[in-house]
């Protein structure tokens, strides 16, 4: 099947067009600045080089169009028709606990999705208005919604709660959902395939590490915890989203500084982690640049960052009784050895033993780093989430 994997945002559209029987990618890009004049479509040839086009201002519709004709144009495109493309797989970032798993999407599902907007504000309705413009172009075909809190549905209650009044559960779904689910769903799936294991049996901590992380015990191939919560600024400390930090801190600086609620949501979500601890940037590349200038800041900011993974890393050992295999992904996790090497080294006591000279070598692709003595494999598994969504919307499509 001819899979289209869309993930549709409140300002862009990205788009990955995959072969499932391949798995091969024919095609891939993003539309940038939705609604604004300089709007613009990049996508990447199959050459490998890369091209934008200028779309000026458009809406979702407008962008999801222009990727279809980029398609199927004759010279750019890799499809001679939009008929060529067999069924739309979505992002959708929240299912609360309406989604479990990934589904076909009709009038009943779209009205779920709408239900968890209050959950997600920020993403649940941009989600929403791709399947919407899928809809309208191409009426047609079938869709699937592939949610990231789905793969956490497993958690226990004990794992989910909050220790706050019952009733703010009961009544307004307040609980921890996780994201990021995909991914750690595909890379602790995938890991098990590298190694030749079974994940039936295997305690497996997942990281995924990029501007945004969360980490995720996986307990014989089902999350059991992971470090999100109600939203994606709970657990590590990220580019520009604050993690764990005392609710109480939130409360005294709202009204020391008379501060809104919008305002607050401003501080933890776009100015705050890597960013609002080392003024300098969110960007770990630039970050590790600082570090080795003698940048005292971003020191600070990089040690309070691994000491977050590593913390994570021993509790949901601790919570599973032990760890087989840790599992390193995202941007950050693939490709920033050094970061690695630090979370490692203080996990020797769990029998972790990284191969210093496997490790500064690899850089996005997948890997042991661990040394055979190691009691603990260490791997490196790049993140595929287009891929496990194309892989779901073919199942679900097939079944019809």
């Amino acid at each position: 099947m001819k899979i289209l994997v869309l993930n549709s945002g409140s300002s862009s559209v990205k788009y990955k067009l995959i072969d499932t029987t391949t798995d091969k990618t024919m095609a891939e890009g993003g539309v940038e600045k939705i609604g604004l004049p300089d709007g613009f479509l990049k996508y990447k040839r199959q050459d490998g080089t890369k091209s934008i086009l200028q779309l000026g201002k458009t809406d979702h519709q407008g962008a999801i169009k222009a990727v279809l004709n980029l398609l199927t144009d004759p010279v750019e495109g890799c499809i001679s028709s939009y008929a060529e493309i067999d069924a739309v797989g979505h992002r959708v970032v929240h299912g609360a606990e309406k989604f479990t798993k990934s589904v076909l999407i009709n009038d009943e599902v779209k009205e779920m999705i709408r239900q968890c907007y209050d959950l997600a504000p920020l993403h649940n309705p941009a989600n929403m208005t791709g399947i919407e413009a899928i809809t309208a172009l191409m009426p047609d075909v079938p869709q699937v919604g592939v949610f990231d809190t789905a793969f956490h549905q497993t958690m226990p209650a004990k794992s989910f709660m909050y220790p706050l009044p019952y009733r703010f559960y009961k009544e307004d779904g307040v609980r921890r959902y996780g994201f990021h689910g995909t991914s750690h769903r595909y890379v602790s799936g995938r890991v098990c395939q590298f190694l030749g294991v079974d994940a039936a049996d295997k305690r497996i901590i997942t990281c995924h590490v990029g501007n945004g992380g969360s980490i995720t015990a996986v307990y014989h191939g089902k999350s059991i915890d992971t470090s999100m919560g109600l939203t994606p600024t709970e657990g590590l400390m990220m580019g520009t989203r604050v993690g764990d930090v005392d609710p109480g801190a939130l409360t005294f600086l709202m009204t020391k500084h008379n501060l809104s609620a919008d305002d607050l949501q401003r501080i933890i979500n776009k100015e705050s982690g890597m960013a609002g601890v080392t003024e300098i940037s969110s960007d770990m590349r630039e970050i590790e640049a600082a570090v080795n200038a003698g940048n005292e800041r971003a020191k600070l900011g990089l040690d309070m960052y691994e000491q977050r993974i590593i913390k994570y890393i021993g509790a949901y050992a601790a919570e599973m009784g032990g760890v087989d295999i840790i599992v390193f992904t995202g941007g950050v996790g693939e490709n920033q050895t050094g970061l690695r090497a630090d979370v490692c080294a203080p996990l020797a006591f769990m029998g972790v033993e990284l191969d210093p000279e496997v490790n500064a070598r690899i850089r996005g692709e997948e890997a042991e780093i661990s040394t055979l003595a190691s009691k603990v494999k260490v791997c490196v598994i790049p993140t595929d989430e287009e891929l496990m969504i194309a892989r779901d919307t073919e199942e679900i499509v097939s079944k019809r």
